[in-house]
């Protein structure tokens, strides 16, 4: 806690850095935090490694570096001096916030006058010092100018601080935090933002003043998150706990340089500090500690007022916005690429308890911590046999096939660490959370609105996430995409030559009579790209099988709630985590972006999202997306089209659009008014005709997208691809054909009966759910208009364990799957969308009481 920095200097234009690694001392056979750093540092010696205020930790010093790879270099070879003198003594060493199992007797503090003092006058502040923290130091001209940068960087830090968070287990017991150690910490009375001053005269003064007052005894004690140092003239970070992956302390280092590269030239060209209030600094850093990376954070840096933003938003926005400064010391490569290589693997936080599900044992994480601290990752394989979970599932009797539970209360095996966290929980814990979950999504938004309600609903999203595995998410990828490719060539066939038809593979009345049919979908280019955005749901009835129920080309909806259900869920169960990893979503907005404007011809204008605005349903997911997709939400009535070309106008300039993002119905595009309140639809139509504006998803997709169209779509596959399908149709009869037709009457109440031109589950009947009477109106009406329908086998959908009314209830799901297109090929992306049906139902369209549950692609 009082080692002087790492003296620093300049090189060129790249200032040197200094780093201090603190480092938690461990025995090896109880896994506890061991206060041996005597006999420890007895055997190290030098100038680089120094003892703590516990006995239990140990302190690393880096010398002054100019690269990032000198720097890590350096942080590798203290830590292998460490473990070359702690193993034979029996103990290792952990770079974390916090280590799981410590005792706090408050007897084991280092020999000193200063110490002991402290031990007098802060009590269990003290006992409870078992922290360890990573602090980066950087210079600059003068004090003067450090008081200025750390006023300057301080609304940053909370995307370093989310970085770094790897302390989620205090005391035995997960502390529901992603940096516990930022709490303890807080405790402090100088901890937190810097001090309002604005000059070294005016620091100095306050450390005279806080020592006069008997809060501190030296300018040593003033832990401010980031601090002129009090021997050098550098700025030194304190925020960051300390970071088990060396590669986190290098990108810290590299983004801190930057930001005080950033604020020394902002003090030059006497640009005034940020008016961030002190509180919204705390506020920030609360939340960085609580989500980690697993959750939202706040945004308080920009021009506008704090919000809510995703770590990816966040940190990337950081990186791209401090380029020219990581550019001048060489860094931008390097620092970009750990960037993304932290938001895939997620924080040390995360890792930790993935570790702890395995087998639901803290000497799991302290091993796993010792070996990531060197670089290694150590190999567990959860165990087989996963035991009834009695409380939560003494109930639970699924009807067919499910996911997560095999007769009375067995957990299959993939969800062993999920069933262990949720026993720890309890009913009560889960009820606790739903409630949290709820208040999140109130004050988000989180809600769509049923036909003509006049107010939203909170959108129904479950606690318990659904896991599909590595190998099935290849599979269904693959399968995905060949459908995609399979469709676009039909769209472009159906609106053009229609050798499908000229072949016999597919009637001429599937496409003449089919409801999506859009004469406009003829005047697309012949090379557009015209399905940007598809949403194609599945379903299983058993462990190995699934099958593809409808294709959604259109306006498909269901990414921007997936995107959020991930960040609510982590928000209230952040110890939710799996051993093996979770795909990420944080690029999920990037490759939708780059399809879009891969897609249209014209890649010199922008991007916007088309909405109809607030009386659309799905608003809010309208909003999300284009905020995560950094591009304009926009109605017709903001638009305007002259010379050909389309402008978003009404704001400070006006701007040419190349590509818009269509999530509003054709019907309504076709009513709509530009902001010159004229028609405006025609004049869209002909613009995205010579190429000037990419319609996205293009109009008269829904030619491929009716229940029709779907029992052709394998033989779509063979004909266009010469493949054959990965991803199989349920058996599917066409009634319109009379064979098929007598066969679905003599069956009907075995099989599901959809109309052509259903949406939103609307006008289904499932045959062995029906009444005689209904039975009897249906085949009726299937006599009179067999055009209309279609009819499929019944497919026992796969159950999951959803929390309803307080306890587990097996409930049916299906998957939405979305897949992306640009030029370049077919992207399928990791935010899927299980939808749940209410209980006993096999509906599970949100529009008849279903809702929706994050799904986890395991790594």
């Amino acid at each position: 806690m009082q080692q002087p920095p790492p003296s620093v200097a300049r090189v060129g234009d790249r200032p040197l850095l200094g780093v201090e690694e603190e480092f938690h001392v461990v025995d090896l056979v109880s896994r506890r935090a061991a206060p041996e750093v005597d006999r420890l540092l007895e055997r190290l010696g030098g100038e680089e490694f120094f003892p703590e205020l516990q006995r239990s930790l140990v302190e690393t010093n880096t010398p002054a570096t100019a690269s990032l790879d000198e720097l890590r270099d350096h942080v590798r070879r203290l830590r292998r001096t460490l473990r070359t003198a702690a193993e034979p003594l029996g103990l290792g060493v952990v770079a974390a916030g916090t280590v799981p199992l410590v005792d706090l007797s408050g007897d084991d503090i280092s020999a000193g006058a200063r110490y002991e003092r402290m031990q007098h006058e802060y009590q269990m502040l003290v006992r409870e010092q078992h922290i360890c923290g990573v602090q980066f130091h950087v210079d600059v001209p003068d004090r003067d100018t450090a008081v200025q940068v750390t006023r300057r960087v301080a609304p940053y830090l909370p995307a370093l601080l989310a970085t770094t968070a790897s302390s989620p287990y205090w005391r035995g017991h997960d502390s529901g935090y992603a940096s516990y150690r930022s709490m303890i910490w807080q405790r402090w009375p100088t901890a937190g933002p810097p001090g309002t001053v604005e000059t070294a005269a005016e620091y100095d003064a306050m450390i005279d003043d806080l020592i006069a007052s008997g809060t501190i005894s030296d300018a040593g004690m003033l832990y401010f998150d980031v601090r002129p140092s009090a021997h050098l003239p550098t700025v030194e970070l304190r925020v960051c706990d300390a970071c088990p992956e060396v590669d986190d302390v290098v990108l810290v280092a590299g983004l801190f340089r930057a930001l005080v590269g950033r604020a020394i030239a902002q003090t030059e060209a006497g640009e005034p500090l940020p008016g961030v209030r002190h509180e919204l600094l705390r506020s920030a850093n609360w939340r960085a500690a609580r989500s980690g990376l697993e959750g939202d954070l706040v945004e308080i840096g920009g021009t506008g007022g704090p919000s809510l933003v995703a770590p990816a938003l966040q940190l990337g926005g950081l990186v791209a916005d401090l380029r020219p400064w990581l550019e001048q010391s060489d860094d931008w490569e390097q620092v970009t690429a750990l960037a993304e290589a932290v938001l895939a693997r997620g924080s040390g936080a995360a890792s930790q308890r993935r570790a702890f599900g395995l087998r639901g044992a803290l000497a799991d994480v302290v091993d796993d911590l010792v070996a990531r601290t060197q670089g290694e990752t150590l190999a567990h394989e959860p165990p087989e046999i996963v035991p009834p979970a009695p409380e939560l599932l003494a109930t639970y009797r699924p009807p067919a096939y499910d996911e997560a539970v095999v007769g009375r209360g067995t957990v299959q095996p993939a969800y062993g660490w999920m069933f262990r966290a949720l026993e720890r929980m309890g009913p009560r814990g889960l009820a606790a959370a739903e409630n949290a979950l709820h208040t999140e999504q109130r004050a988000r938004g989180v809600t769509f609105r049923v036909g003509d309600e006049s107010e939203d609903r909170l959108f129904p999203l479950d606690l318990i996430p659904r896991i599909v595995s590595r190998e099935d998410w290849l599979h269904l990828s693959s399968g995905l995409a060949q459908r995609i490719r399979a469709l676009e060539r039909f769209v472009h066939d159906a609106y053009g030559r229609r050798e499908i038809v000229r072949d016999g593979v597919v009637p001429a009345s599937v496409i003449d009579r089919a409801p999506g049919r859009n004469r406009a979908g003829s005047l697309v280019p012949a090379d557009a790209v015209r399905i940007a955005v598809g949403g194609i749901d599945l379903v299983r009835d058993r462990a190995d099988h699934w099958v593809v129920l409808e294709d959604n080309l259109r306006v498909p909806s269901g990414i921007g709630y997936s995107m959020m259900s991930r960040r609510l869920l982590r928000s209230v169960m952040p110890d939710l985590e799996p051993p093996a990893g979770v795909v990420a979503l944080d690029d999920v907005p990037v490759r939708m972006h780059d399809a879009l404007l891969g897609a249209a011809d014209d890649a010199t204008g922008e991007a916007a999202l088309l909405t109809l605005g607030r009386a659309d349903s799905a608003y809010f997911e309208h909003t999300l997306l284009a905020e995560a997709l950094d591009i304009p939400i926009v109605t017709p009535s903001q638009l305007q089209v002259t010379g050909g070309s389309v402008y978003l106008v009404g704001s400070a300039r006006r701007r040419r659009l190349s590509a818009l993002y269509r999530r509003i119905d054709e019907a309504d595009l076709a009513r709509a008014r530009g902001a010159d309140s004229r028609p405006i639809g025609r004049a869209l139509l002909a613009a995205a005709a010579s190429g000037r504006v990419a319609l996205l998803n293009a109009l008269g997709n829904g030619v491929a997208d009716d229940k029709l169209v779907y029992v052709y779509v394998p033989e779509m596959i063979r004909y266009y691809l010469g493949e054959q399908p990965v991803l199989q149709n349920v058996p599917t009869y066409a009634c319109i054909d009379p064979e098929q037709r007598e066969h679905v009457l003599d069956r009907l109440d075995e099989l599901v009966l959809k109309p052509v031109d259903g949406y939103g589950g609307a006008g289904i009947v499932i045959g062995p759910h029906a009444t005689p009477e209904e039975l009897d109106t249906l085949g009726r009406t299937v006599r009179a208009t067999p055009e209309r329908w279609i009819a499929q086998d019944t497919v026992q959908l796969s159950t999951h364990p959803t929390f309803t009314d307080g306890e587990l209830q097996p409930q049916a799901v299906d998957l939405r799957v979305f897949a992306v297109q640009g030029r370049s090929g077919v992207d399928v992306l990791p935010s899927a969308l299980s939808r749940v049906a209410p209980p006993g139902s096999m509906v599970v369209n949100s529009s008849r009481g279903g809702g929706a549950k994050d799904t986890w692609v395991l790594r």
